[in-house]
């Protein structure tokens, strides 16, 4: 199922066109998320790259994650909200921050990333894999 979101001031769209329904999602508590979400943790699915369009004004932005990979994250050059993430730890896929789609609300949570770094005062998510750092490090 094909699923359409915005960003917070509607100018930049993310389009993921797969004919794969979402199954489930992850959130992930790594340092960079938080920062990038403003909150205690980003909410994501992984879509292949092939899949998804991004237009608008948007902008990247590069960093070297914890794994020493860079990580280029994208986000609207106009109100800044963050839409997506691409690195090689996700091979022909990228993250998309499903905060931005009304219809992800619904899609199953299935792992918690770098639980490590997760807030004390939240629970972990019932039923979710919950790995202390990205799987394969």
């Amino acid at each position: 199922m094909p699923h359409s979101g915005s960003c917070l001031c509607g100018q930049s769209k993310i389009e993921i066109s797969s004919t794969q329904e979402a199954q489930a999602s992850a959130i992930c508590h790594c340092t960079d998320c938080k920062q990038t979400s403003g909150s205690a943790f980003s909410t994501n699915v992984l879509a292949p790259q092939k899949d998804v369009k991004i237009t608008g004004p948007i902008k990247n932005f590069d960093i070297k994650a914890p794994s020493g990979n860079t990580v280029t994250r994208i986000f609207c050059g106009n109100c800044g909200s963050a839409l997506s993430h691409k690195s090689v730890a996700f091979g022909d896929a990228q993250a998309i921050q499903t905060g931005n789609f009304k219809d992800f609300a619904n899609v199953k949570i299935a792992a918690e990333l770098f639980v490590k770094d997760r807030w004390p005062v939240l629970e972990a998510v019932a039923g979710a894999q919950q790995n202390k750092m990205m799987p394969g490090q």
